[in-house]
């Protein structure tokens, strides 16, 4: 049982409220929920004369295709996703990394970093509006990537 600071520190799970999202080449934007952060491989099926008796064989394949989802508020004269979105063409992406940095409980040191390559943006969705409502306005961000790897600061 953790009984120290220390201990606390270093041994319990850290609140997902508390991170930093930073896109290459554009100032800071504050997200309100990032998901999509999985690393998966494709299964591959390998099934041979023994198959029906010792069963099938299983292998790990390729690395499926990151697709992650950032929502934010919309705030007046912030058009960056927009911009991001508008610019792409077929032959020129305007492709960019991505850090996501889960922060200590201070909210100030960076613990875990998912790192992001070549991000480019799918879909942007606006909110639905509802007369009835008074909730924040949230966009969507689609995006989709090569790759994402994960580093532990110590």
């Amino acid at each position: 049982m953790a009984t120290s600071a220390n201990d606390i520190i270093n041994k319990y799970p850290l609140p997902v409220y508390h991170y930093n999202v930073s896109i290459d080449g554009m100032e800071d934007i504050r997200f309100t929920e990032v998901s999509g952060l999985s690393i998966e491989r494709q299964l591959i099926t390998y099934k041979d004369g023994l198959s029906v008796t010792k069963g099938n064989k299983y292998l790990p394949g390729l690395l499926a295709d990151p697709k992650l989802t950032l929502k934010k508020g919309i705030v007046k004269s912030d058009e960056k996703l927009y911009q991001w979105i508008s610019s792409l063409r077929v032959t020129a992406i305007d492709k960019k990394n991505i850090l996501i940095s889960l922060m200590d409980e201070s909210g100030t040191a960076p613990v875990v970093t998912w790192k992001v390559f070549d991000a480019f943006p799918l879909k942007l969705e606006a909110p639905s509006f509802n007369a009835t409502s008074n909730e924040v306005a949230i966009e969507t961000l689609e995006l989709a990537a090569t790759k994402i790897t994960v580093e532990y600061q110590s």
